[in-house]
């Protein structure tokens, strides 16, 4: 079971966390578009839960991928456990995904469009992730993210997050997803 660690930060200079990320020795990674669709489960609300589910359309690379999340485990950090899989390549796959979704009853809720840069360094002994997300009608942000492979491990890994941000001079943080922003700003 692999667990997912991060803290998303708002009101963030793209271009300064960018530049001490190289001074810190960050690895650049791809610019992505994401089109991440929601979907609720036909027998349980996934709002009331803590539950997500997504699929992920990587428009630049043709990649499709689904992604569960489950409930938020207390802490300092926003902590799930997290089972994403490949779902094929290009917008036919996608829309026979789309499709069968629907047959079972899954529910569109909502869809989020981002520009998505990505950085890769090691922090504290440990792989960490930053990404600078551009989130269509919702802003700009910064996430810091790690995995854990077990519960022994999210201290250590909430740790690491947390310095990494504290490094980079982080400090307004969102406690909501992307979802549950589109949702509220658009009155839902």
């Amino acid at each position: 079971m692999s667990f997912e660690i991060e803290v998303k930060y708002r009101g963030v200079d793209h271009a300064a966390i960018a530049g001490r990320l190289g001074e810190l020795g960050a690895r650049p990674g791809a610019v992505q578009t994401q089109e991440d669709s929601y979907f609720n489960h036909p027998g349980r609300d996934f709002a009331e839960t803590g539950e997500a589910f997504r699929v992920r359309r990587l428009v630049e690379e043709g990649v499709n991928r689904m992604t569960y999340k489950g409930p938020k485990h207390a802490g300092p950090t926003k902590t799930r456990e997290e089972i994403e899989i490949g779902a094929g390549r290009g917008a036919e796959e996608m829309e026979k995904l789309l499709r069968l979704l629907d047959r079972l009853g899954f529910r569109h809720v909502a869809t989020i469009r981002k520009r998505r840069e990505s950085f890769h360094l090691d922090h504290e002994g440990r792989p960490l992730e930053v990404v600078l997300d551009r989130a269509q009608g919702l802003g700009d942000f910064a996430e810091v993210e790690a995995f854990a492979a077990s519960r022994e491990d999210l201290a250590a890994a909430q740790r690491a997050v947390l310095s990494l941000a504290a490094t980079l001079g982080l400090g307004e943080v969102e406690p909501r997803s992307y979802l549950r922003m589109a949702l509220e700003q658009g009155g839902r």
